[in-house]
């Protein structure tokens, strides 16, 4: 069952054309794109691609929810704080789908209070509401 929104806080536009092999701009043109199908897909390689988008969209939201809790938790994220995303795409019965894997890495942060962080975000996240239950998601911290 889709979970409801309680207040839209942003909306975020971008109007596509041509697909994996066109250009992305959102409404503001802080986001201009152009698109292309990666080699291992067929295409050229020569712009980005949709998995790649997904991948740095999700990591910045997560590291945001790692920040959120953290500020909650009175803990600090450390300054070199990462996240390494990886998107994959292939088939499944109807059609394609994606799975997706972020690699967290909180250099000198204790180990038991860096994973509670980790957990405790991906509970808070965006793109870890949306995805759960949906697709495989694996967080591993590093």
């Amino acid at each position: 069952m889709p979970t409801n929104l309680d207040k839209v806080v942003y909306t975020a536009r971008a109007h596509t054309t041509g697909g994996r092999e066109g250009t992305s701009r959102s409404d503001d043109g802080m986001l201009d794109v152009k698109l292309s199908p990666p080699k291992a897909m067929g295409g050229s390689g020569a712009a980005t691609n949709p998995e790649q988008l997904f991948a740095a969209g999700y990591s910045a939201c997560f590291m945001g929810a790692m920040k959120h809790v953290a500020s909650m938790k009175k803990v600090a994220v450390p300054a070199d704080a990462s996240i390494d995303a990886e998107v994959d795409i292939g088939p499944i019965p109807a059609g394609f789908g994606i799975a997706a894997r972020l690699n967290v890495s909180l250099p000198g942060m204790d180990r038991a209070v860096a994973q509670d962080l980790v957990a405790t975000a991906h509970q808070v996240c965006p793109y870890s509401n949306a995805t759960r239950g949906n697709i495989n998601v694996t967080i591993t911290l590093v």
